[in-house]
């Protein structure tokens, strides 16, 4: 006798259709035009048309009023984030941000990456007169941002090495010289920060805010993950060798020594001595932290 396992299951196979549309969009790393969209799909731009109307009162296709193109839309991010919440690594790192943040006072963050290059999956806002957030889902460039550094120097992918080449390549157009001048400057740059286990950035992407971010490996020594911090120049010392510095660093390799990565990079005696420009910060429940739930205007770094 048939077991109830062995028999088939019959689903909804309008659903089934629909979604190759929504698997073309995630395989892109730029809006559609409905032609090229439903070519990719194999199926009539009309028929196409009908499928993406529905996704777009669902909330899992947005078509720019403008261009007319299509991408993934905003409750696609929440059931992608969704997903990423479930890996240990999101985890896991909930601990080791609180704890950081409560050793430096400055806004800390969880990155990882996603189809369009390091996304913020978590994240702590400090307070202070200068507000720095980054917004849940918010996508962060490969070349100017310490998050982005991070990834370009120890992420190993074939989607990492296309969107820095894209990013650079806008780079020169934009500065008026070679790609292989941006290309050469980059080597550089990255050999810096695998020298020092640590990217940072002093304003390159946003004026006035510093950051580092240290990458987080897996058991395997793949990076998984990257934790950033930011802060406004003046409060954030991003010299290599500061107290700042080797804290992220230690918070990182914990992290990475809990997702089984081999290494002594968080012992304690690692931490130089206090800088009185690191300060630990402790918070009465009068002043909540803000966290990566809200949604709040978006200035990264």
């Amino acid at each position: 006798m048939e077991s109830e396992s062995e028999k088939p299951r019959h689903g909804i196979q309008s659903i089934e259709v629909g979604g190759r549309l929504l698997r073309v969009l995630a395989a892109n790393s730029r809006p559609m035009m409905l032609r090229d969209l439903a070519r990719n799909a194999a199926m009539p731009a009309a028929k196409a048309h009908r499928y993406l109307v529905s996704f777009v009162r669902m909330g899992l296709v947005e078509q720019d009023a403008n261009t007319g193109r299509y991408d993934l839309g905003a409750f696609a991010m929440e059931l992608g984030l969704a997903s990423l919440a479930r890996i240990d690594a999101v985890k896991l790192a909930a601990p080791v941000l609180e704890d950081l943040y409560e050793q430096i006072g400055e806004t800390v963050a969880l990155a990882m990456w996603a189809n369009r290059g390091p996304t913020c999956v978590r994240w702590i806002e400090a307070d202070g007169p200068i507000t720095i957030t980054l917004r849940t889902g918010v996508v962060l460039p490969l070349t100017t941002s310490a998050t982005g550094r991070a990834f370009a120097a120890f992420y190993r992918s074939p989607s990492m090495k296309k969107q820095l080449d894209k990013e650079l390549r806008a780079a020169a157009e934009s500065e008026g010289c070679s790609p292989a001048e941006k290309q050469q400057a980059m080597e550089c740059l990255l050999g810096e920060i695998r020298q020092h286990g640590i990217a940072r950035a002093d304003g390159s992407l946003t004026p006035g805010i510093n950051g580092f971010s240290a990458p987080v490996f897996d058991h395997s020594g793949k990076m998984v993950a990257a934790i950033t911090s930011l802060g406004p120049v003046g409060n954030f010392d991003n010299r290599w060798e500061s107290s700042l510095a080797a804290r992220i660093k230690a918070a990182a390799a914990l992290l990475s020594s809990r997702l089984g990565f081999d290494t002594a990079a968080g012992k304690a005696d690692d931490i130089p001595a206090e800088d009185p420009r690191v300060r630990r910060v402790r918070r009465s429940p009068a002043q909540p932290r803000k966290r990566a739930e809200k949604s709040p205007q978006e200035q990264t770094s």
